[in-house]
């Protein structure tokens, strides 16, 4: 018993240490501005720096950055203008269509750094991996359904 209460006193101690040694780095870290390839089902893809839910009438496929490169002379994709606003897609005519109600899929990054902090705190005393795995896959999927749910209809 001893053992076992050691070994979660270590793991304890560890975790706290390398929850402590990301703080300055975390409350220094710039901003880094990240963008997205969206594509819908007729095969036009454009660049985009926000993904945004738009229901089953518009389905948008995204990816990220590098698969523009890989894919840039790709014969099936067929490039499309980078619009100046994201809130938006095109449809099968390639002609935009803005949506400004679009909610971005934002959510589901804060609901999983929240989950993940959560868990972290309640299995503490036996090391933070496990219920930080755990809450952030919860929190990440709530936080993606309440973003894509609150999309107002059209």
């Amino acid at each position: 018993m001893k053992t076992l209460t050691a070994a979660f006193a270590a793991s304890s101690l560890i975790a706290s240490l390398a929850g402590s040694a990301a703080i300055p780095t975390a409350a220094t870290a710039q901003p880094v501005a990240h963008t997205y390839v969206a594509c819908n089902q007729f095969g036009d893809c454009w660049r985009v720096h926000e993904r945004y839910a738009y229901g089953p009438s518009a389905p948008i496929i995204y990816y990220n950055s590098d698969w523009y490169d890989t894919h840039r002379t790709d014969e099936h994709v067929h490039w499309l203008a980078d619009p100046d606003n994201d809130r938006g897609y095109y449809d099968r005519e390639g002609h935009w269509h803005a949506d400004p109600g679009a909610r971005a899929l934002a959510g589901g990054l804060t609901g999983a750094g929240v989950g993940a902090a959560i868990g972290c705190l309640v299995t503490l005393p036996v090391g933070c991996a496990p219920g930080a795995g755990v809450g952030a896959a919860v929190g990440g999927s709530a936080g993606a359904v309440a973003g894509a749910a609150t999309t107002p209809p059209r």
